[in-house]
């Protein structure tokens, strides 16, 4: 075991000997040798090694190993040391083993070891992409949970801050043949990261480059099986892969597949859903309205579908539960039940704009001799819906007039100003199915989504046929995440403003501890 003296006497022998330092085998392994010592001879061997590692390719293996052991001491400035240096050992065919021990390392939980670890990662990175990244998938596909979950975080967050010449057209590919191969197995929250990376390709940014991301997402959500509506996890799979698929739907990327899913298995059972919590009344409200609201953001991009008729009867059917009909009068001109009906403004928005949507391609639909009686009592229900609709958007402008700025911040003022967008949205929809024939010209942006420059004018031009809608435009709703189920105060004249029923806007994210299920393949114990 070599001490510190001879361990500075050996370096001194290589750095004199410069290039010809390979002739000196048995001065470097002494400071392999040094590994072996106290702390202060395993400080200096942590930076001897990689000094002159080049020199001896036929002592790599040991080298390699003994600053791995050093990377693994029990001193974490050691350690440290150890990690700091390991890029140095990156060359050849070492480097995707450098780039598999790195890694592994990844799973450490100091802070200051861990960010050189990343370090480490980035710099070889930068040498061999293609080589790193097979280290990093190989621990991806192989190793232990702790590290499968760090490796896929690392590319997740560092893989855009890597320049255009690192990022080659090549090893996007090479990411992509990858993550198809981690995605055959994953739990929610991985499919998530996995679809942030691949998103985030260049190459990828193109029209094929979506649709392939969309057939992804669209095997991921097993579009092909039954629809399952009392399992949690199929439910919870469903919604989120089609949240990943909804920012990637354009009028060249189309949602077809996704939309026609949702009419024919999805809404017939949305009373059916069950959520990954039994007994949230809450949450299975807010499920039911996850399904409406991605249903809503889809049509818009829906292509040609081959059972549109069917499937536009689904929807047409689904959104006539959430219109009710007036309440029966008794002879005095009361009402003869005890309660007004419920109107879930909310909900109507998301139905009625779909309907709206796919209306489009098939304009005939309300005016058909078979749907004449159906018709008819749906007139009659817009008519009661749109009655109660304008007393609310008037007493909802009275609400908010004159407010601004931090006025406008308020809790209550938030949901009140998402309320007027709802509201007025639903208005100029019926308006346009007041038409004989029915209209499915005008253009509303969703209530929870940010209004386009390129839609304002559409907007405006919207709202300026409409009298009863505001003027100006409202002010903006909170953002996505803070978005809320409007249900209007019940009674048809209700002036009570202050009565709003609302849900947070909350995901069913899955988690490691409770996975999708039904595609076990796990081999490290991972539940799916």
């Amino acid at each position: 075991m070599p001490t510190v003296e001879e361990l500075y006497r050996n370096y001194g022998i290589l750095a004199d000997a410069k290039e010809t330092a390979a002739e000196h085998k048995d001065a470097y392994q002494v400071i392999l040798d040094g590994v072996k010592g106290g702390a202060k001879e395993k400080r200096l061997a942590a930076q001897f090694i990689p000094k002159f590692f080049k020199h001896f390719p036929e002592l790599a293996d040991s080298a390699i190993n003994a600053q791995l052991d050093l990377c693994e001491d029990e001193d974490v400035s050691i350690r440290r040391q150890a990690i700091k240096e390991l890029p140095q050992f990156a060359t050849g065919d070492n480097l995707p083993r450098v780039a598999d021990i790195l890694t592994q390392l990844l799973q450490s939980d100091d802070s200051a070891e861990f960010n050189l670890v990343n370090n480490a990662l980035l710099s070889i990175f930068k040498m061999d992409a293609k080589g790193t990244l097979g280290g990093l998938f190989s621990q991806i596909l192989q190793g232990e949970d702790i590290v499968r979950e760090r490796a896929i975080k690392f590319l997740s967050t560092k893989l855009k801050t890597l320049p255009e010449e690192v990022l080659t057209k090549e090893v996007e590919e090479l990411i992509l043949t990858e993550s198809k191969k981690v995605l055959e197995d994953v739990t929610g929250e991985e499919f998530v990261l996995f679809m942030k990376i691949l998103s985030g390709l260049k190459s990828l940014q193109t029209v094929s480059g979506r649709q392939q991301l969309v057939e992804l997402v669209a095997e991921q959500a097993d579009l092909e099986q039954t629809f399952n509506p009392s399992d949690p996890d199929c439910v919870d799979r469903l919604l989120q892969c089609t949240r990943q698929a909804v920012p990637l739907f354009s009028k060249n990327v189309h949602s077809t597949r996704f939309v026609t899913y949702f009419c024919e298995h999805v809404l017939p059972n949305l009373s059916s859903l069950t959520t990954p919590v039994e007994g949230l009344d809450i949450q299975l409200e807010n499920c039911h309205f996850q399904v409406l609201k991605l249903l809503a953001e889809m049509s818009s991009f829906c292509g040609d579908m081959e059972k549109l008729e069917s499937n536009l009867k689904k929807l047409f059917d689904k959104l006539l539960e959430y219109m009710p009909l007036p309440p029966e009068e008794a002879e005095n001109g009361e009402n003869a039940g005890n309660e007004e009906p419920k109107l879930q403004f909310s909900y109507v928005e998301c139905l009625l704009y779909s309907f709206h949507q796919l209306g489009r391609k098939l304009p005939d639909f309300l005016t058909a001799k078979p749907n004449t009686e159906k018709v008819k009592d749906f007139k009659i229900r817009l008519q009661y819906f749109a009655r109660g609709l304008q007393v609310y958007i008037r007493q909802l402008r009275l609400a908010l007039q004159g407010k601004t700025g931090e006025a406008l911040k308020t809790e209550e003022n938030k949901i009140k100003v998402v309320a007027l967008k709802i509201t007025n949205n639903i208005n100029v929809l019926i308006k346009d199915l007041f038409h004989i024939p029915p209209s499915y010209k005008s253009t509303v942006t969703l209530s929870w989504k940010p209004v386009q420059k390129s839609d304002v004018g559409q907007k405006r031009a919207s709202e300026d046929t409409t009298s009863d809608l505001p003027a100006k435009k409202a002010p903006a709703g909170p953002k996505r995440d803070a978005r809320q189920i409007y249900n209007p105060p019940s009674g048809k004249y209700s002036s009570n403003l202050g009565n709003f029923s609302y849900e947070q806007r909350g995901g069913f994210r899955g988690g490691r501890g409770r996975g999708w299920g039904g595609r076990g393949n796990r081999s490290r114990g991972r539940i799916y």
